[in-house]
């Protein structure tokens, strides 16, 4: 036989065995359908980011055991690590949607992680639902494919003018804030809410200040807080900051009780801080895992614990799985999963929806409706429960 017989007959060969070996794969990439989630793996705030995995794989298991989505297709997560990051949270959206088997994406843990990324998104046509992210311009921008599960800075904002002046008989407020989307934002939305308190002189902004995130010593920014004499102070950023603040301020003699934004206060909080100082912090939050009534709630707990012997103990995780659920849902209903079509069942049709987070429905601009807001606090247990 010649060579280039001995050639030909090779390469038919070689083509058969990849078609061969090449059927099962194809067969079971048509029994899955790939949602990607984007979080805080690694990083300052890697203690959520693995909560949130943890808690939308554990979504995708619930919806396989009640025989999937599209006929019986399988939900897959496939996860991209931005490390709490901004410009890392651009280069993971970038991969995620430059794999052509993740249909949407669970996106992601702080709002300026998720603004760049949520650009990409949109360039690239691709759904992306917010689980951590509530500064309220995210939703301004009009995007078409943007949305979230969480709720926003300026209902936030409002339920602490609302409650805390109130519940402190506090007439002197101090507010801290850390310059990032979320915290920068949430204390500006806080300020305005206040306004009108302001105005009828019920109360006064004695400090409104920013800290670096990151540092290690803060106690500059905390002199100047206690000189102000607050009656109740404010912190709109994040638990690690949060645990420092609330340690040094103690140190220097702030007396005045602290109350945390909605990322403040988690278990990470009382372990760094110490059960000690933990005790008596309180914070503004949406409701916690534990505090959740609804039965889809309690069929997603009873899994988590199941599987890895406590529930989350802040309530993004949960937002990212409803996230999860609400994608899978729109694919089902749709029965597609092209992007145009989700987007627009999601605006136009999505009317409370049963979440694990209570019933889901979003507004012309993507965002989720019917947030509610509770005032916690760290108990002497160091158990973060609603303040009585």
């Amino acid at each position: 036989m010649s060579f280039m017989k001995i050639k030909g007959l090779f390469i038919v060969l070689v083509c058969g065995l990849f078609c061969i070996l090449g059927q099962p794969q194809a067969q079971a990439a048509s029994d899955t359908v790939v949602i990607g989630l984007q979080g805080p793996i690694t990083g300052a705030w890697a203690y959520e980011g693995q909560m949130a995995k943890q808690s939308c794989e554990i979504a995708a298991d619930l919806i396989n055991k009640k025989g999937g989505i599209l006929g019986g297709r399988k939900v897959v997560i496939k996860v991209e690590d931005d490390a709490g990051e901004p410009k890392t949270g651009a280069l993971a959206a970038q991969k995620l949607v430059g794999q052509k088997d993740v249909v949407a994406a669970v996106s992601t843990y702080g709002s300026s992680v998720c603004e760049p990324a949520s650009n990409i998104y949109e360039k690239f046509k691709k759904v992306n639902i917010g689980y951590g992210v509530t500064a309220v311009r995210l939703t301004e921008r009009n995007f078409k494919y943007f949305f979230r599960t969480c709720g926003r800075d300026d209902s936030q904002g409002k339920f602490f003018a609302d409650a805390v002046p109130a519940r402190f008989k506090a007439k002197r407020i101090a507010i801290m804030h850390d310059n990032t989307a979320f915290g920068k934002g949430l204390a500006e939305d806080t300020k305005k809410a206040l306004d009108p308190m302001i105005k009828a002189k019920k109360v006064e902004l004695v400090y409104f200040d920013a800290i670096t995130p990151g540092e290690k010593d803060y106690k500059v920014s905390l002199t100047n807080l206690r000189e102000s004499k607050p009656d109740v102070w404010y912190f709109t950023g994040y638990y690690a900051e949060a645990a420092l603040l609330v340690t040094q301020a103690r140190d220097i003699g702030v007396k005045c009780p602290f109350v945390g934004g909605n990322a403040a206060i988690n278990d990470e909080f009382v372990k760094i801080a110490g059960l000690k100082l933990a005790k008596g912090c309180y914070m503004t939050n949406e409701p916690l895992p534990g505090d959740l009534p609804y039965k889809e709630a309690k069929e997603f707990l009873a899994a988590y614990k199941a599987k890895y012997g406590e529930i989350p103990s802040s309530p993004w995780p949960i937002y990212a799985a409803d996230a999860v659920n609400i994608i899978a849902y729109a694919i089902d209903k749709t029965k597609s999963t092209d992007s145009d079509k989700l987007a627009a069942y999601l605006r136009n049709s999505v009317n409370g929806v049963p979440g694990i987070t209570g019933p889901i429905g979003f507004t012309a601009q993507g965002d989720r409706e019917g947030v509610p807001f509770y005032l916690y606090v760290v108990d002497d247990a160091g158990k973060i429960v609603i303040s009585k």
